[in-house]
């Protein structure tokens, strides 16, 4: 299957999303073994914030919801950060263990991950009708990306397609952060919000 290398499509200028628009596009993850939340950025080095959304200390700063599929489970109780790996409060191991798995991706590559990631597999050429729901899934994606203005930085944990990644080609590889063998996501960061958008494969 082709996916179309050019750029994705834009209609009309961006605006930032709402309560409702947001709550909308984050629907194209209900099948997916997904988790997706946005907090507030409080340190300048924003691992600590990550940490903190994984553990679920925080809530979204603008009071939209997201998605956490263990959320009421009795795992949580026993570890609040469920299935997630997080990264250690010291910098060597911080740096070991979690900033050497995540590569800065440009903005210009982040629709075609969120997409991605809403995908059977993660993995493009699997998804049944993937050519009719393409327009959808970029417009509910462009919706996302819109909340995290110009200027902010995004990190995967996959070096795929090196400086210049297209996920509508098959990704192969990842560095897991959490408990699975594999997982794959976003990290977004904002002057003011850090964002997950992280998907799994518990199999």
């Amino acid at each position: 299957m082709s996916s179309e290398t050019g750029p994705v499509r834009m209609s009309g200028p961006q605006r930032g999303p709402d309560a409702r628009t947001w709550a909308t596009a984050l629907e194209m993850y209900r099948h997916r073994y997904s988790f997706i939340a946005v907090g507030p950025r409080a340190h300048e080095d924003w691992l600590p914030d990550v940490s903190a959304l994984m553990r679920r200390e925080v809530g979204d700063p603008r009071g939209w919801r997201g998605r956490d599929p263990e959320q009421g489970d009795e795992e949580l109780e026993e570890d609040p950060a469920f299935p997630f790996r997080v990264p250690p409060k010291d910098e060597a191991g911080a740096t070991a263990q979690w900033r050497g798995r995540l590569f800065e991706i440009p903005r210009s590559a982040v629709v075609r991950l969120l997409v991605m990631l809403a995908t059977d597999a993660m993995d493009v050429s699997q998804q049944y009708g993937f050519a009719d729901r393409r327009p959808g899934m970029e417009e509910n994606a462009q919706v996302i990306l819109s909340r995290f203005p110009e200027g902010s930085q995004f990190f995967t944990n996959t070096r795929h397609g090196g400086d210049h990644p297209d996920f509508y080609e098959r990704v192969t590889g990842c560095w897991p952060m959490t408990q699975y063998a594999w997982d794959f996501g976003l990290v977004a960061v904002s002057p003011e919000e850090v964002g997950l958008i992280w998907s799994f494969d518990a199999s």
